[in-house]
C-alpha cells in the first residue's frame, strides 16, 4: 500500500470526531479509576485497546493492505523502526497512567484544560528541532497561554502556593504526547505504515510497559490489573480511547498536527458540561475564563502558523 493522498476535508472531519471522543474520555476515566486505582485502570484500558485494535489490524492485512510489512525494509531500517515503536509505545504507556492519575486527582475539568497545553509543547519542539522561528505575535500568544495555564494551576489565585502538583502531573500528558506524535507523524509521512498498524503497535507496547510497571510498583499488581480488566467501565474506556487514537492518526495523515490540535481545542468545554451531571462537579468561573483564553490562544497560534507557512511557500517559490 502506498501513502494515501492527503485530503484537508477528511482531516478536518476526523478531527471533529476526535473532539467528541476527547470530551467524554475524562468522564469515563474518572468513573473507572475511582473503583480500581489509577495504575490498574490504565493497564486495564490498555488491554482493552489491544482487544479492539487487533481485529482492525487483522482485517486490514486480510484485505491486502500490508502497509509496513510490504515495505521491504533493510535490517537497519527495521531495527530503527523497532526502536521508535518501543520508545513511543513506552511514552504512551506512561502518558496513559499520568492521564488517569491526573484526571482522578486534579478533576476532569482541570485535567482537560491542562492537556490543552499540547500545542505549546509542539511549538517548542518545532523551534528546537526544526528551526522554525516564531513571530512576535506567536511569542505573545504563547506567553498568554502559559499565563492562563498558570492561572488555572493555582486555582485562579496566581500565587505559587496555590499550585496543585496534580495539575503539573496533567501537564506531563501533553508533554509526552507531543514528543511521540512528532515522531509518529514523521513515520506516517515517510513510510507506508498505516494508522491501524501504528495504533496496534502503540497500544500493544503500552500494555506491556504498564504490565511491567504494575508488577513492580504494587503488591499483587498484575492480579489487581486483571481484576480491573474485568470491569465493564475499563472496556468502555478502552473502546473510546482506541477510537480516538485511530481517528487521530488518520486525521494527522491528512492535515498538520497543529491544525488538528486546533480543531479539537474546544473539547474541554464538552468535558465541563458532562462533569456536572455525571461526576457532580461544580465548574468555577476561573476554569471557564482559563478555558476561553487557552482556546483563543490556540486558535491565534494556529492562524499565525498558517500565515507563516504561506509566507515560507511564497518565499520558496520566489527563490526557485
Amino acid at each position: 500500500m502506498g501513502i494515501s493522498t492527503p485530503s484537508a476535508g477528511k482531516g478536518i472531519a476526523l478531527s471533529l470526531v476526535s473532539l467528541g471522543l476527547l470530551g467524554v474520555m475524562p468522564i469515563i476515566s474518572n468513573l473507572g479509576s475511582a473503583a480500581t486505582g489509577a495504575l490498574a485502570f490504565a493497564f486495564a484500558l490498555s488491554v482493552w485497546q489491544v482487544v479492539f485494535a487487533l481485529p482492525v489490524f487483522g482485517i486490514e492485512l486480510k484485505r491486502g493492505t500490508r502497509g509496513i510489512f510490504a515495505a521491504g525494509l533493510s535490517r537497519r531500517e527495521r531495527r530503527r523502526m523497532g526502536a521508535v515503536a518501543v520508545f513511543t509505545g513506552s511514552l504512551f504507556g506512561l502518558s496513559t497512567y499520568l492521564y488517569v492519575l491526573g484526571v482522578d486527582r486534579a478533576g476532569a475539568a482541570n485535567a482537560a484544560i491542562a492537556i490543552q497545553a499540547y500545542p505549546l509543547f509542539s511549538i517548542a519542539w518545532e523551534s528546537l528541532f526544526l528551526g522554525r522561528r516564531k513571530t512576535a505575535a506567536e511569542l505573545a500568544l504563547t506567553a498568554v497561554l502559559i499565563g492562563s495555564l498558570y492561572f488555572l494551576g493555582t486555582g485562579g489565585t496566581f500565587t505559587i502556593a496555590g499550585m496543585s502538583p496534580w495539575f503539573l502531573v496533567c501537564l506531563g500528558v501533553p508533554l509526552l504526547w507531543s514528543i511521540a506524535h512528532v515522531i509518529i507523524k514523521e513515520e506516517l509521512n515517510t513510510t507506508p505504515i498505516t494508522p491501524a498498524q501504528v495504533t496496534f503497535f502503540r497500544v500493544a507496547i503500552s500494555t506491556v510497559f504498564l504490565a511491567v510497571v504494575l508488577t513492580v510498583a504494587l503488591p499483587f499488581g498484575l492480579l489487581r490489573g486483571i481484576e480491573a480488566v474485568m470491569r465493564p467501565i475499563s472496556a468502555v474506556m478502552g473502546l473510546v480511547y482506541f477510537l480516538e487514537l485511530i481517528v487521530w492518526f488518520y486525521a494527522v495523515r491528512h492535515i498538520a498536527v497543529s491544525l488538528a490540535s486546533s480543531i479539537t481545542a474546544p473539547w474541554p468545554a464538552l468535558t465541563m458540561v458532562l462533569a456536572v451531571p455525571f461526576l457532580g462537579d461544580t465548574i468555577a468561573a476561573y476554569q471557564i475564563v482559563a478555558l476561553a483564553v487557552v482556546v483563543a490562544c490556540i486558535y491565534g497560534l494556529t492562524l499565525a502558523g498558517l500565515r507563516q507557512d504561506k509566507v515560507r511557500r511564497i518565499t520558496a517559490a520566489t527563490d526557485a
